[in-house]
């Protein structure tokens, strides 16, 4: 069975949601990554998803932009991203399932056979694609599915119910629910909404959904863990990063601090 079916399938009986949080592979380098991973595996993560740096990002806020910024700017290559998580994974106590948030244009440039088999060499379960269409899916999903490795696809505010249901169909693993309209970033609030757009897609699919986008704080996580299958927490930690350049020792004390305050918020 796929990792992330796996835990999915021990936290349903354990009634606990995931949490999810987000780091950029390469920043502020390769190294860095490899400290990082365990530390955060530690602190408390279900499930980590990896930033694969992009130049063009679709609908990642200031925060994430920057990050991937700092990789680029050390010329960091796919080829490094996969030994970094290789070198992880393959620890013997190493038990906590990845997956990458990437842009079809980098699977497309290397091979989306090629990248899948080179993420799955480097101990990645699945793939956020937010910037596929699920018009355009078809073809990478049934590839995915063939090699048991799951395509994560996206659910906005805004998608229509019929547009929804294409989305999860093509996905596997879960369904990344996008809880407020725009790019990332911490939010203050999230929306009142929220509820009924889980409730529907409810309707749809039985697949874990998770919420990504705005949320970065306790509360927010407290509100989300009885509605919500996954919590993913993306600039809030990202945000801890910036430090790592200056004081990686810092960095590290400062993400790992974060990622145990919002994983005691599920209980």
């Amino acid at each position: 069975m796929n990792p992330i079916d796996s835990l999915f399938h021990r936290l349903r009986a354990e009634r606990r949601a995931a949490f999810m949080p987000f780091v950029t592979a390469g920043d502020p380098d390769v190294a860095f990554t490899r400290e990082l991973l365990p530390a955060v595996a530690t602190a408390g993560a279900d499930l980590m998803e990896i930033g694969f740096p992009f130049s063009d990002p679709i609908a990642d806020g200031p925060v994430i932009q920057a990050s991937y910024t700092r990789a680029l700017d050390k010329k960091l290559k796919l080829a490094d991203v996969f030994a970094a998580l290789r070198d992880t994974t393959s620890r013997p106590a190493w038990n906590t399932p990845l997956v990458a948030m990437a842009s079809y244009s980098l699977m497309f440039k290397m091979g989306p056979t090629a990248f899948i088999d080179a993420a799955k060499a480097a101990g990645v379960s699945g793939a956020v694609v937010p910037d596929l269409p699920v018009e355009e899916a078809e073809e990478l999903s049934k590839l995915a599915k063939d090699r048991d490795f799951k395509l994560v696809l996206l659910v906005t505010p805004t998608t229509s119910p019929r547009r929804a249901e294409q989305v999860v169909k093509a996905c596997g693993g879960f369904v990344y629910v996008v809880s407020v309209v725009g790019i990332t970033g911490a939010r203050e609030a999230l929306p009142a909404v929220l509820r009924e757009q889980l409730a529907c897609l409810r309707t749809m699919t039985d697949l874990p959904l998770c919420v990504g986008f705005g949320v970065s704080r306790s509360e927010q996580v407290r509100d989300l863990k009885d509605i919500a299958d996954g919590i993913i927490v993306g600039s809030a930690v990202v945000k801890k990063l910036e430090a790592a350049a200056t004081d990686r020792a810092q960095a590290l004390a400062d993400v790992t601090q974060l990622v145990k305050e919002l994983r005691a918020a599920l209980g």
